[in-house]
């Protein structure tokens, strides 16, 4: 078949990737010049398949009230004349009871690991160098009641099979001794050795190459406008994408099969279609800094629980990256979220990082009300779901590429994922369908 991908993240390029394994003719649509050049472009780094825990989870309500009008807050929501985010907040809230929150996590980590073991066998395959590490991640804690509620959540994973081990402050201070300055401050931790770190933009961008080595068409600098639809109920297909080029000239490209992976704009590409999609952006920001002091930098990925930022080592650089600000499509940089990075990262790695001349980026997550994507068929026959990732879209990406192709080819990814659109043995009711 002749299949159309709409966006070049690490969702659209593995979908790409996969199709094209599967002997697909394969186009991707991407409207900036190269790959992976948005929300995959400057992330946090971390394939962090045993912290997989959505935002939204019983203890969620509360802190979001409490953030409430600090700029500088883990997660901001900032109210706005708009139906969508009205919504999407009202979604997010039914979805912080415990079994609400135990059940996403079940379907997000059986993604998640799908897409971890595809990922090793991609980078077996490819030999793509992209900074990877495969130390782990170490979560820290500084306030004992944290740690005191993360230890369910980490029963709940080893349930699952991810060996996430709650540990004591020294035994952190000993897997990650660039922590020993503010071993006072730490009460706990959790560690999986089987987690990694590496740049997803690297990863992308190298992917895409060997995609286009391998016959995938990346049409950049190309903008979807909309897709154009023909027929009703069961026989409703697309019949093509509406795109401005790189030249700006309008025209329509045809397929047998289209997959969106367009991240926070799938929503408004599809909702005139009557698909409508709970994804809302979540801004995110990164900040990178150069190594100065390699033996003062951490070697492990880490996640800093009080402030919601983890922390991954790239070769020379340092990338921190979290906290989320719910307000919009807008990617301006905000000052006091952009200060407050550096300076928890000066107070945990003082002598690390050269922290005058940071570089700072903001990406859209496309966030779900339960953290759990879009994967599947919609009610058109020939248009497929790859979206809604949120924070995890490097952690699930190699999997949910593999996995949509597999779909896409008739066939039954063998990953228990309550995907849209299929029916599975064992149905997990939380997830939304299109």
């Amino acid at each position: 078949m002749k299949v159309i991908v709409l966006g070049s993240g690490i969702i659209g390029t593995s979908s790409a990737w996969f199709l094209n394994k599967e002997g697909h003719d394969v186009t991707v649509i991407e409207r900036q010049p190269g790959a992976a050049q948005e929300t995959s472009f400057a992330n946090g780094c971390q394939i962090s398949v045993s912290h997989a825990e959505p935002w939204a989870n019983p203890s969620a309500p509360m802190k979001v009230l409490k953030w409430l009008g600090k700029e500088d807050a883990p997660l901001l929501f900032r109210p706005r004349a708009e139906l969508l985010q009205w919504l999407w907040g009202m979604s997010f809230l039914r979805e912080c009871t415990q079994k609400r929150t135990d059940d996403n996590i079940r379907q997000i980590v059986a993604i998640s690991e799908y897409s971890r073991q595809t990922l090793k066998a991609t980078r077996a395959e490819t030999g793509i160098d992209y900074d990877c590490l495969t130390k782990g991640i170490l979560h820290f804690y500084t306030d004992q009641k944290e740690f005191e509620n993360s230890l369910p959540a980490a029963k709940l994973m080893r349930d699952l099979g991810c060996q996430r081990d709650s540990i004591d402050a020294d035994e952190v201070v000993r897997r990650e001794p660039a922590l020993a300055r503010i071993r006072d401050k730490i009460v706990g931790g959790d560690y999986t050795e089987t987690d990694e770190s590496g740049d997803v933009y690297k990863f992308t961008s190298g992917l895409a190459s060997k995609a286009a080595e391998a016959g995938v068409s990346f049409r950049f600098n190309t903008s979807v406008t909309r897709l154009l639809t023909e027929g009703s109920g069961a026989s409703a297909t697309i019949t093509g994408v509406e795109v401005i080029d790189a030249e700006g000239r309008h025209q329509v490209l045809h397929a047998d099969a289209f997959v969106m992976a367009m991240g926070s704009f799938s929503q408004p590409i599809l909702k005139p279609l009557g698909v409508n999609l709970m994804i809302y952006p979540g801004k995110g920001y990164s900040a990178t800094y150069p190594i100065i002091n390699p033996d003062e930098a951490p070697t492990i990925s880490l996640t800093d629980d009080g402030y919601k930022l983890v922390v991954s080592r790239l070769g020379d650089r340092l990338r921190v990256a979290g906290t989320c600000e719910i307000n919009g499509y807008t990617r301006e940089l905000n000052t006091a979220r952009c200060e407050a990075i550096t300076r928890r990262t000066r107070e945990l790695f003082p002598q690390a990082c050269n922290y005058d001349d940071p570089t700072y980026w903001t990406g859209l997550r496309p966030l779900t009300p339960s953290n759990v994507p879009y994967i599947g068929k919609t009610k058109y026959n020939n248009l497929f779901l790859n979206t809604g990732h949120g924070t995890l879209g490097w952690t699930m990406g190699a999997g949910s590429g593999r996995a949509i192709a597999e779909i896409i080819s008739g066939k039954q990814p063998e990953v228990n994922f309550a995907f849209t659109g299929l029916e599975r043995r064992t149905y997990i009711a939380s997830l939304a369908t299109a």
